[in-house]
């Protein structure tokens, strides 16, 4: 017998040994009777922290003295801040702007007119004691500040939500795949593939948290409600 022909030989049986080889774990699960279901799962949290969005809008004729009369108002805000113990990590500015205020001819027939300039600094503030909140906004008005911008709430370490939000998820999904199974009349079997995925960050605005300014010298009232998160599970069990 030939060399090529015991070459040719030795190829055929390795070809026959690989299409005889059993398949991965990947086509083993696809080739599965399985059931996907889906879970959705809640935790609720009482907020331990909040933010505000807190600024100074001025308006001068000249942008030199818009921008220091604003630069003023802030300098005022910032101490007012301090004054209450809020740290200076705890403040972000999160918005800067500056426009020319414009008059426009009714009649159409000449350019605007530039009449002043107008200056917008927003700060956030992030407020870790929420028994203080009220008082605080009361400092931030009565130290100058024009615009408040909502309030949202959150917690600082949101790991324990999480965690009841999927076990949650998981309860459902296996509620969902055993009554699945018990219609069918088949048995479920162990979890071949699981999925995730989640709502909501940190902080998230509360739709019932309300904010209340009453007078400058009065503290507002605020409810901060609850948080909440979600979760949701895709799951793919096995059918015995």
């Amino acid at each position: 017998m030939s060399y090529k022909t015991l070459s040719a030989i030795a190829l055929l049986g390795a070809l026959v040994t690989g299409l005889a080889a059993p398949a991965s774990a990947g086509d083993d699960i696809s080739e599965r009777r399985s059931i996907s279901v889906s879970g959705q799962g809640q935790a609720y949290g009482t907020p331990d922290q909040a933010t505000i969005n807190a600024g100074v809008q001025t308006r001068a004729k000249t942008l030199g003295a818009a921008t220091a009369e604003n630069q003023a108002a802030i300098a005022r805000l910032m101490g007012a801040l301090e004054s209450e113990g809020v740290k200076a990590q705890n403040i972000q500015t999160s918005d800067y702007s500056v426009w020319p205020e414009q008059r426009h001819d009714p009649r159409g027939e000449e350019s605007p007119t530039v009449t002043g300039y107008g200056v917008r600094n927003t700060v956030s503030v992030k407020v870790r004691e929420l028994d203080r909140l009220g008082e605080i906004l009361a400092k931030l008005t009565d130290a100058g500040a024009n615009s408040i911008n909502g309030i949202n709430f959150g917690v600082a370490d949101s790991s324990a939500l999480e965690a009841q939000a999927r076990a949650a998820a998981m309860d459902d999904a296996r509620n969902k795949a055993a009554a699945l199974a018990s219609l069918a009349g088949v048995r479920l079997g162990e979890v071949l593939v699981i999925s995730m995925s989640s709502s909501g960050g940190y902080p998230v605005p509360v739709s019932n948290a309300r904010f209340q300014m009453a007078e400058a010298a009065m503290a507002p009232a605020i409810s901060a409600g609850q948080l909440s998160v979600s979760i949701q599970v895709q799951v793919t069990y096995a059918i015995e």
